[in-house]
């Protein structure tokens, strides 16, 4: 079946210029591009991609919110001199950072796949998030197999090299054990997820070995504090996943509702990890109740 993704060329272009404004975070300079009218609400994306992977949503959301589009340190076009040092918990401090630069009162949080964790954690209790999106994101009964086959990974020597000489073999990558798993149309791997995830993988030497450090810091122990951290989000939060999701298991998203004080769930058929990227605009609508009730 044929996705609905689609890109409007203005929003894609958006991605391809130089960021509104840099905000300083302490391990680097954050990029961070604001498009639309409406409530505020703040994007944070997953590893190893950039903000240009709201790309295919935006056009679905600019009519009716703020939208604060942002690159996390080492990656898409953030500032970094240095790999070493960059981890998910600095990340969590870079969004509270990013928040108290966005000097607004209230804001709706979007977050997918390691954003998601990255903004609940940097966001349970704080009085200016107003509302919550979370897209295919970690959950607090641990990691799937699959998720732990992928982390296993980072041990191996030579881990950077490999990602890099995967990323830019358009055949290999997409087989189940690297990105194939990622998307039910594996075509999407190629084309605008290529130009501004895959390819920069492949030839940027500091963007990947950003990625890699981050993928080292990874601690299963932020994955297991979420039940405390859920408690801590009494505001309401619209769970949006792909029904083909390999990497966070729907079963275990269904379970998670129950873990807010106030949540709801919608699946999203035929597509999987990146759902917001093959179904736009079904993930859009999805997201457009909570973002907007919080004027």
């Amino acid at each position: 079946m044929p996705t609905s993704s689609t890109t409007d060329p203005g929003t894609t272009e958006l991605f391809r210029s130089p960021p509104d404004r840099y905000i300083d975070v302490g391990s680097g300079q954050i990029a961070c591009r604001t498009v639309g009218a409406g409530p505020p609400v703040l994007f944070v994306h997953g590893w190893p991609v950039s903000g240009a992977t709201f790309r295919t949503l935006l056009p679905h959301l600019v009519d009716h919110v703020t939208c604060h589009v942002i690159d996390l340190v080492g990656a898409g076009e953030s500032r970094v001199e240095g790999a070493a040092g960059l981890s998910l918990e600095g990340h969590i401090r870079a969004v509270r950072r990013v928040v108290d630069a966005l000097d607004v009162d209230r804001l709706a949080v979007v977050g997918h796949d390691s954003g998601g964790l990255i903004a609940r954690h940097a966001m349970a209790g704080d009085r200016r998030l107003a509302a919550l999106g979370l897209i295919d994101t970690e959950q607090p009964h641990g990691l799937s197999w699959r998720f732990r086959l992928f982390l296993a990974s980072r041990h191996l020597p030579g881990t950077g090299a490999a990602l890099g000489w995967l990323a830019g073999r358009p055949v290999l990558r997409r087989s189940p054990f690297v990105l194939g798993d990622a998307f039910v149309d594996r075509s999407l791997l190629d084309g605008e997820f290529d130009e501004f995830f895959l390819r920069p993988l492949a030839t940027d030497r500091v963007r990947r070995a950003a990625a890699i450090e981050v993928l080292h810091s990874f601690q299963p122990g932020l994955v297991h504090a979420l039940p405390d951290v859920h408690r801590r989000i009494d505001v309401p939060v619209q769970l949006v996943w792909g029904a083909e999701d390999r990497f966070f298991p729907l079963e275990w998203a269904r379970e998670m509702v129950g873990s807010f004080p106030d949540a709801a769930l919608t699946i999203v058929p035929d597509a999987g990890l990146f759902a917001h990227e093959e179904r736009p605009a079904e993930v859009a609508a999805a997201l457009l109740p909570v973002l907007t009730n919080h004027v």
